[in-house]
């Protein structure tokens, strides 16, 4: 997701490619984009661009790849063959990378432990500006958080899986036949309930044209484990989104007017 951050960088759009350059204190940004896009050419080419060349020492780095036709997923109401590209193209991504080299691939950021850190210290300030009905949701939240266990890091153990590390449907691209996938700079070694709770509770998947999450989960083969732990990601993943929803800036809004309360509502119905 989950970067707390809007943009780490800028795109220059051509004809047959895009460059992406970072800012200076986004390196390790680059660095992931680079490794997705050779992991991803090697063991899944097609699925996304092609790496074309980088300079990931430069001040600002830049990492350089195909351009991709498509139009993206955000914003749309999905068909029956959107959603099976969708979810085909989320499996490819899951199981593009062999278990050698998925052993030696850093853990993606934006982990379990890392959001429930962050929702700790957005508490203090965040509370106390919050609306009623958000509020309620945030109070909600915390106290399942308390009890869940995801905390203390209890998990069962699950296959890892090359995770790209953002939900957001405008990163998933539909070219009319396939889904092709953009954007991994916060990718790295996951977990698939953890990667489809961060497409299903991005804001992107509701806010306009909701996703049908019912639909797109019957998809996947989960076993009772993943099944479990989906739920957790989700409730877990979608406080977090509450808490940004809820800082943004009323000067400047990102989103629609009353997605916070929106959004405690949702909470509250995963909570239930």
């Amino acid at each position: 997701m989950a970067s707390v951050q809007w943009s780490t960088h800028t795109i220059e759009l051509r004809s047959d490619s895009v460059t992406k350059r970072f800012r200076c204190d986004s390196r390790e940004e680059s660095k992931r984009e680079w490794r997705a896009l050779t992991l991803l050419a090697a063991y899944a080419p097609g699925l996304a661009p092609v790496p074309h060349s980088a300079d990931l020492a430069a001040r600002e780095p830049v990492v350089v790849m195909s351009r991709l036709l498509g139009e993206p997923l955000r914003g749309q109401t999905l068909s029956d063959q959107q959603l099976s590209a969708l979810t085909a193209a989320a499996n490819e991504m899951y199981a593009a990378a062999p278990p050698d080299v998925l052993a030696q691939l850093p853990a993606r950021p934006g982990q379990q432990h890392q959001l429930i850190m962050q929702i700790h210290a957005w508490w203090p300030t965040a509370r106390p500006r919050a609306s009623e009905e958000v509020g309620k949701a945030m109070d909600q939240g915390l106290a399942w958080l308390s009890r869940s266990g995801m905390e203390e890091g209890h998990q069962t153990h699950l296959p890892p899986v090359f995770g790209p590390g953002d939900g957001n449907l405008a990163n998933y691209l539909w070219d009319g036949s396939r889904v092709r996938v953009v954007d991994f700079e916060d990718s790295g070694r996951s977990d698939r309930p953890f990667e489809l709770a961060e497409i299903t509770e991005h804001v992107a998947s509701w806010v306009d044209h909701p996703l049908d999450t019912k639909a797109f989960l019957a998809r996947f083969d989960l076993n009772a484990a993943e099944r479990a732990r989906l739920l957790d990601c989700r409730r877990l993943l979608a406080l977090v989104w509450l808490f940004l929803l809820a800082n943004d800036d009323p000067q400047r809004p990102r989103n629609p007017p009353g997605t916070a309360e929106r959004q405690a509502i949702r909470l509250s119905r995963l909570l239930a």
